[in-house]
């Protein structure tokens, strides 16, 4: 305690800002990367005129409301002032679009990752480049604009990210780190910049059309984790503390996105290593040595904050539909007069799908709360099929719904082990999925066919993964990598529980996948058929 006290007094401390979709939280971090103070702030986006946006003004009374709550966090614990830091980092959701005129004002509302009204752009540039566009990347956004013939494109001077957009203005310095930046536009990982063939091709498409602009003029800069990526202005320091505390001339790394925070937070940057994420939607992320043959739709192409190439399998449904029949469960239970602990009850059901058949005895389950794109739906239908003869008890049940989280992303990461021949030497879990232990850990391990490693203690997520990046640029040593300063200096002594993949549970999750595969064909019937 004493220690922190002196640490956030001398100014030494390190702080992450991470901008999710519900929550903006920011962590305190000392020398050896511990949290010793944090503060957050909820917020939600808006549907404006069919558009998912969040106001300029919600975006600086949440980071500013974020920052408040640290401060008092850390006057709670430690009855100290905050006013300096020895650095700062900021991440946000990746993708999207901001657009901004030679005035510096926004021009259209910023457009978010959730919006899916860029397809005929994704398609054209997909295409165009021989890699894939996903719809929510930045410029797919911008190209549709123009395909719409939307009025502003013409005074458009800069675009950017969400975590560009913070870091700009508080430092006045147009710069994105290139986890972040691979996620506005194909990244070339031999110069760790922008695919210059590949802008050259887009300003030879939008060429006729008279803009009055090159797309390497409108671009941020690219840095890489470590670099330097400018100070905290006074202007900066009074946005984000309004009463005038927080000193200016503060080094700030390079902003990034909530995968590569994700990466970080988890010792997921180095090559060969993965991880995934499970909650209400799950994704997974594996390092790649070598460039993958071809582009696929159902992977996406980003990068580490150090700039090595990532295959990242993101998929729409998860835990909701479980979620829905642990509640059935409850609700049974409460009928009789119990009281139920839900963390107890998630524990019993998962436990009890360990006793169920490896091929979950002919027990079929869709999580589809809604679309996914990996296995080509727009819309879903949580179902639970099977036969006469299957083995139908409880333990088959809650298996077949466990199994059902991974199916998608099974999909994917097949294409990368299969296909590809891709090794991964381990992935790391994280999400509220793999909270109770040995569980789903081992569903993914035999869905991956890959040792899987979930961390004893939970770390603070992508806001701590941030204050690393941070951390990582003031700490580093001459030629020291990012992998290296996470595995030695931040995981060194961390504990992790490691399951390697059984040979029969892999087998029963192949079982499994052929007839999740066929049975896509009812998924298709059940959309078609149930609608209002």
């Amino acid at each position: 305690m004493g220690n922190a006290k002196e640490l956030i007094e001398s100014g030494k401390a390190v702080l992450g800002i991470e901008f999710g979709s519900t929550r903006i939280k920011a962590v305190l971090v000392d020398e050896k990367n511990q949290p010793i103070a944090s503060g957050g702030h909820d917020w939600e986006n808006q549907l404006v005129d069919g558009i998912w946006t969040y106001s300029l003004d919600a975006i600086w009374a949440g980071v500013q409301d974020c920052y408040r709550s640290l401060v008092e966090d850390v006057q709670k614990q430690y009855g100290v002032t905050v006013n300096n830091f020895a650095a700062i980092g900021f991440s946000g959701m990746m993708h999207g679009y901001m657009a901004f005129n030679k005035e510096d004002s926004l021009l259209v509302p910023f457009r978010t990752w959730r919006n899916t009204i860029t397809g005929q752009a994704s398609e054209e540039l997909s295409e165009l480049f021989g890699f894939h566009i996903p719809q929510r990347w930045s410029i797919a956004h911008l190209y549709q604009a123009i395909l719409n013939g939307e009025e502003h494109v013409s005074q458009v001077t800069f675009f950017t990210t969400l975590a560009g957009y913070i870091h700009w203005k508080l430092t006045g310095r147009k710069v994105l780190g290139v986890g972040e930046a691979s996620g506005m536009f194909p990244i070339d990982i031999a110069t760790k910049q922008f695919h210059k063939n590949m802008i050259e091709q887009f300003d030879a498409l939008v060429e006729p059309r008279e803009l009055g602009w090159k797309l390497e003029d409108i671009l941020p800069e690219v840095l890489v984790a470590g670099e330097n990526a400018g100070a905290l202005t006074e202007e900066g320091a009074k946005l984000l503390d309004p009463t005038g505390a927080l000193q200016a001339g503060i080094p700030m790394c390079p902003p990034e996105g909530d995968a590569g925070t994700g990466m970080a937070a988890t010792n997921s940057v180095a090559r060969r290593t993965g991880n995934v994420s499970a909650g209400t939607s799950i994704f997974g992320m594996a390092v790649l040595e070598n460039d993958l043959s071809k582009p696929y739709e159902e992977l996406d192409i980003v990068t580490t904050p150090s700039g090595d190439a990532v295959a990242m399998v993101h998929c729409n449904n998860c835990s909701s539909d479980l979620n829905a029949w642990v509640g059935i469960f409850k609700e049974f239970a409460e009928s009789y007069g119990m009281e139920v602990d839900m963390g107890k009850l998630f524990g019993v059901l998962f436990n009890k799908s360990l006793e169920g058949d490896k091929d979950c005895g002919d027990v079929l389950a869709y999580n589809y709360y809604s679309g996914e794109h990996i296995t080509g739906f727009d819309e879903g239908r949580p179902l639970l099929v099977r036969k006469p003869d299957s083995k139908f008890n409880l333990a088959n049940f809650m298996r077949a719904n466990l199994y059902t989280t991974m199916g998608a992303l099974k999909t994917g990461f097949d294409i990368l082990t299969k296909q590809e021949g891709v090794t991964l030497d381990k992935l790391q879990g994280h999400g509220g999925l793999f909270k109770t232990k040995g569980v789903a850990q081992s569903y993914l391990a035999a869905a991956t066919n890959t040792p899987v490693s979930v961390m004893a203690t939970a770390g603070e997520g992508g806001a701590w993964g941030m204050a690393l990046l941070a951390s990582y640029m003031i700490q580093k040593e001459d030629g020291e990598d990012l992998g290296s300063y996470l595995e030695k200096k931040v995981f060194g002594d961390s504990e992790a529980y490691v399951m390697e993949p059984d040979a029969a549970d892999v087998e029963g999750f192949e079982k499994f996948m052929k007839r999740y595969s066929t049975g896509l064909a009812i998924e298709k019937a059940a959309v078609e058929n149930m609608r209002d």
